[in-house]
């Protein structure tokens, strides 16, 4: 219009269409004989030169529906190419499959639907287990792990701590103090974490069970892992509470350190039960006590076997145990032993419910301890030590326990 009325240049008209003035002159020629209309582009509505002949899609087809009916279209697409040797574009199949009926575009889908699943009848039936690793500290600590148990019957959160990230050795720990309290629960429902089961089902060694699995199988409580994370809502919620209210509480207690945290969980978790526990359907508990012959130090603890050699050695972690020779170690060679890992860091070997007199061989160890060093040498020294401490704790085995929930006194470093 400004063109028009020679409020604009051609020049100044093309610099603001980014168009040559050549083609500004033509458009102007247009909106002059034709209006506004002129403008648009007149291959609207003009059948397109790469148009594709009818008997390619009857074919292309005819092939979906007999082999791919139930293929998304990239994946027919992809189909159609490399046994029929028939290339097709993706959004083209797309489009004829939802013209058959065999594709819904996202519009018209039908919503997941995920009914909620009523509550157990009883406390104790079934245990919601799950870690939140958050910021609960904001930015007075460092990011950790939040481990809750809450019951799927009244929602009530029977036990929690507070850890530096998600291991075994936190799970048993937490578990045994649990179980302690409260007794053993029917079954406890989980994700599909490598702590709860056994991902390689195809593995040729082990007994297709955790570390975590094998406590509970002693104490015949059952482990249930969820497949989706909406399954166990009822956790997944009380996270999103807690890391509102929780955190908010501990900002106000000045608290940033996960020794103050769980001393602080008690209470809060007293409080919080008091204000969003259920009713259960029955009063009765499911909970079962502990039978007097099970040791609960004992069964949550990481256990493994190995072969006492003819010398009366192992390995364990790349550690060499020597056993210490008498009348009860002697008749052991080539018999199978239990070593036992706790929590707390003790370890010990034992054999038909004794414990084994042993000695430590550390075959990665290569410091000399307490050398004798010159004071004007002592820092290289230190830098050595250093160097070789970490390449020592890089060469302890795969396989052997990742130690983070483990206590600080352990014979081995943290992996």
């Amino acid at each position: 219009m400004d063109l028009a009325e020679s409020r604009l240049t051609a020049r100044q008209a093309a610099n603001m269409l980014r168009l040559t003035e050549r083609q500004v002159w033509r458009l102007l020629g247009r909106f002059r004989h034709d209006g506004a209309a002129g403008l648009a582009s007149r291959k609207r509505g003009r059948v397109s030169n790469r148009r594709l002949h009818p008997a390619l899609r009857e074919i292309t087809m005819s092939l979906v529906r007999v082999h791919y009916a139930d293929f998304g279209p990239t994946l027919a697409a992809e189909k159609l190419a490399e046994r029929h040797d028939l290339r097709v574009g993706r959004e083209t199949l797309r489009k004829w499959m939802m013209e058959d009926g065999l594709w819904l575009d996202r519009r018209r889908r039908l919503p997941s639907v995920h009914q909620p699943r009523n509550r157990r009848e009883r406390m104790g039936e079934l245990i919601q287990i799950d870690g939140s690793k958050h910021w609960w500290f904001e930015n007075r600590g460092p990011q950790c792990t939040l481990l809750a148990y809450i019951d799927d019957a009244t929602s009530q959160l029977l036990h929690a701590a507070f850890v530096s990230s998600e291991s075994t050795f936190d799970y048993l720990r937490e578990t045994h103090k649990y179980v302690t309290a409260h007794g053993r629960p029917i079954a406890f429902y989980s994700d599909k974490h490598a702590i709860f089961r056994v991902s390689k089902t195809e593995a040729e060694g082990g007994d297709g069970m955790t570390q975590f699995g094998r406590a509970m199988h002693e104490l015949n409580i059952d482990i249930i892992c969820a497949n989706t994370a909406p399954a166990k809502g009822r956790i997944e919620r009380s996270f999103g509470t807690l890391q509102d209210r929780l955190v908010k509480e501990m900002r106000l207690q000045g608290i940033s350190t996960i020794a103050a945290a769980n001393a602080f969980l008690p209470g809060f978790l007293a409080d919080h039960n008091q204000r969003f526990a259920k009713a259960p359907f029955s009063n009765s508990n499911a909970h079962r006590s502990v039978a007097q012959d099970m040791v609960l130090e004992d069964i949550f603890a990481w256990k493994e076997e190995r072969t006492v050699t003819h010398n009366l050695t192992l390995q364990y972690d790349k550690v060499m145990f020597l056993l210490e020779p008498n009348e009860m170690t002697r008749p052991l060679a080539r018999q199978r032993v239990t070593v036992i890992d706790y929590p707390d860091g003790r370890l010990a070997i034992r054999h038909k419910g004794i414990d084994l007199p042993y000695r430590t061989y550390d075959k990665l160890q290569r410091v000399t301890q307490a050398a004798i060093v010159e004071n004007k040498r002592l820092g290289p020294v230190l830098a050595y030590v250093a160097q070789l401490q970490q390449e020592r704790d890089e060469q302890r085995s795969a396989k052997a326990p990742r130690r983070r929930g483990q206590a600080d006194r352990h014979m081995f470093k943290v992996s």
